[in-house]
C-alpha cells in the first residue's frame, strides 16, 4: 500500500489517540475476549472451551458497536463472573507498542495537546493505566462511557467537542477502527490516520480506506 501523505504537523496543535490497538499492543485484548473470557465461561457452564466460544460469538456481535459491547459492568452481569477481576489479574500483559512511549514524549516536545480518547470502560482504563502508567503521557484521558456514546457513533463527537474543546481543522486523530475513523471524518476532523497492525502478534490488515501506517511511530 502507498506511503501515507506527511503530516503537516505545524498545522496540529490537538492530537486525539486511541488506546487499545494504537498505542497498546491488541494481544492483550485479543487474549483476554477470545481465550480468558470463554476460559471462565466454560468452567462456570461446564462446557468445553470451543463450545464455550461457539456460545459467546453471537452474544458478542449482537452488541458490537454499541457502548455495551465495551462494557466490563455489562458483561459481568451477562456473563456472570466479575470481569473486571479477571482483567486486573491478567494486566502483566498489557503492554505499549514498541515506540509509543518515545512518540508521545515527542508530541510533548512539539507542545501538542495529548488527549487520549479510548472505547474502554473507566474501570479497564484505570486498571491498563495502573500498569503501563498512561497518565503520565497525557494532557486529558477520556472514556467515551460518560458521554453515553461510543466513538463509532456520530452523535458522540458534538458531546465530547463540548467538553474537550479542539480545532477541528487543525486535529490529527489515530485510530485502528474504519468506523471510528469514519465517525470523525463525518465531524470534521481533518487530519485522520489508521493503524495496520492493532496486534503485534498478528500480520497487518492489507489495506485502509484512510491514510494508514503499520505503528504509530511511523507518524513521526
Amino acid at each position: 500500500m502507498p506511503d501515507a501523505c506527511p503530516i503537516d504537523w505545524p498545522a496540529i496543535d490537538t492530537v486525539l489517540l486511541d488506546m487499545d490497538g494504537t498505542l497498546l499492543d491488541l494481544s492483550f485484548d485479543n487474549h483476554f475476549w477470545l481465550d480468558l473470557v470463554p476460559q471462565h465461561y466454560s468452567r462456570l457452564h461446564g462446557l468445553d472451551v470451543a463450545e464455550a466460544k461457539r456460545v459467546l460469538a453471537p452474544r458478542f456481535r449482537a452488541v458490537e458497536g454499541t457502548l455495551d459491547w465495551y462494557c466490563i459492568d455489562y458483561w459481568s452481569r451477562e456473563l456472570g463472573f466479575d470481569v473486571a477481576a479477571i482483567k486486573n489479574d491478567a494486566r502483566e500483559r498489557v503492554t505499549f507498542h514498541p515506540g509509543a512511549e518515545e512518540f508521545l514524549t515527542q508530541l510533548g516536545a512539539r507542545a501538542k495537546r495529548r488527549v487520549l480518547l479510548t472505547n474502554a470502560h473507566p474501570r479497564a482504563l484505570a486498571i491498563k493505566d495502573r500498569q503501563v502508567g498512561l497518565l503520565r503521557h497525557f494532557d486529558a484521558m477520556y472514556s467515551t462511557h460518560p458521554f453515553g456514546l461510543p466513538k463509532e457513533n456520530p452523535g458522540f463527537w458534538p458531546r465530547f467537542h463540548a467538553t474537550e474543546p479542539f480545532d477541528p481543522r487543525r486535529t490529527l486523530f489515530v485510530d485502528d477502527s474504519p468506523p471510528v475513523l469514519r465517525a470523525a471524518q463525518a465531524y470534521g476532523i481533518a487530519w485522520l490516520r489508521a493503524i495496520l497492525r492493532p496486534d503485534s502478534s498478528r500480520p497487518p490488515r492489507g489495506r485502509s480506506e484512510f491514510d494508514a501506517v503499520d505503528a504509530i511511530t511511523e507518524l513521526l
